[in-house]
């Protein structure tokens, strides 16, 4: 099935799925820092803001996302940050490592010299598996840096990658 995953800029027609594949992440409430979710005109506006926005494509069926921007702004405007979605229904099926790499060699194409992720819930043992997998570097965690739906507090875990070896 990974051979027929295509992996592409989003366009307006994919913002329903995309919508609804954030969304999901979102309600979950152990990944992502947004609480609220996001209305059809919002998606477009969030979407549209990033740098570049991207989908990860089985047939007709949007089953991964990703969002890259900038980390920070003026001179650190060179590090990139990234947020990544992979429908439930398809996990497993290393989509999320294609993602990553894709975004990877787009931050590089962007003028990205650095890929910074800030806020790795601890328990998500499987992003941390592949982070570690693509040579990101820990740079630490921040203990209780994420608030869980149930009010319980979990450690964050911060990653880099430099992008000039990609």
């Amino acid at each position: 099935m990974i051979n027929e995953l295509t992996i592409r800029q989003y366009q307006e027609a994919d913002l329903a799925q995309m919508r609804t594949l954030w969304n999901e992440i979102v309600a979950a409430g152990n990944a992502f820092p947004q609480e609220e979710p996001l209305s059809m005109s919002e998606a477009g506006e969030f979407f549209a803001a990033q740098s570049y926005s991207a989908v990860a494509e089985l047939g007709s069926d949007i089953v991964g996302l990703y969002i890259l921007h900038p980390n920070n702004i003026g001179r650190c405007g060179h590090l990139a940050n990234a947020s990544y979605a992979v429908a439930k229904a398809v996990r497993g099926q290393h989509i999320g490592e294609q993602l990553v790499r894709d975004s990877l060699t787009k931050a590089r194409e962007l003028g990205f010299r650095v890929l910074q992720f800030n806020a790795v819930v601890k328990s998500n043992a499987s992003a941390i598996h592949l982070y570690q997998k693509l040579a990101f570097k820990e740079l630490g965690s921040i203990p209780g840096g994420f608030r869980m739906p149930d009010g319980s507090y979990q450690d964050i875990v911060l990653f880099y990658r430099q992008l000039d070896d990609c």
